[in-house]
């Protein structure tokens, strides 16, 4: 069984700017800095930031379910503002998801503004369609807006 959940968040921020924060392992260092304690650790077990990359995150505590997952970066690709993970190890894996896949798009909207498109791609075996209610755009969400609010704040620093 496959199965996908995408959420859109404008940001008021051009998308080649949001795209140097989406790309490579900027993402995870903002993470740690602005949701740790929201989201979890983000540490890079291998690579610089490209195709091949793997990342570690570590929930914090009182998050119900499995503590950590890993996570290696398949595809990134400059030109059209996407990149695609997928969790290798714990997680999602762990639960019994066969895939779980995150796709970042910045779709650049004008010149000042851009939409960040999460989506989550998944699959499970048909005898266990009730892993599907595992599956959530909510961090991707709350990482979006809160990443949208930190860019606008940098820029509008003096």
């Amino acid at each position: 069984m496959r199965g996908q959940q995408s959420v859109e968040t404008a940001v008021g921020v051009p998308a080649g700017e949001v795209w140097e924060a989406y790309r490579g392992i900027e993402l995870g260092r903002l993470v740690d800095q602005l949701l740790g304690d929201v989201v979890g650790k983000v540490e890079v077990v291998e690579g610089d930031g490209g195709v091949g990359t793997i990342v570690k995150l570590t929930f914090p505590p009182g998050t119900p379910g499995i503590g950590y997952l890993k996570e290696i970066f398949r595809k990134m690709d400059d030109e059209n503002r996407v990149k695609e993970t997928e969790v290798i190890e714990g997680g999602y894996k762990d639960l019994g998801f066969d895939v779980y896949r995150i796709r970042l798009e910045i779709i650049e909207k004008d010149r000042e503004s851009s939409i960040i498109r999460s989506t989550v791609e998944y699959e499970i075996d048909d005898t266990k369609p009730e892993l599907a209610s595992f599956v959530t755009t909510k961090p991707l969400e709350v990482m979006a807006e809160t990443i949208g609010k930190y860019l606008i704040e940098k820029k509008s620093a003096p």
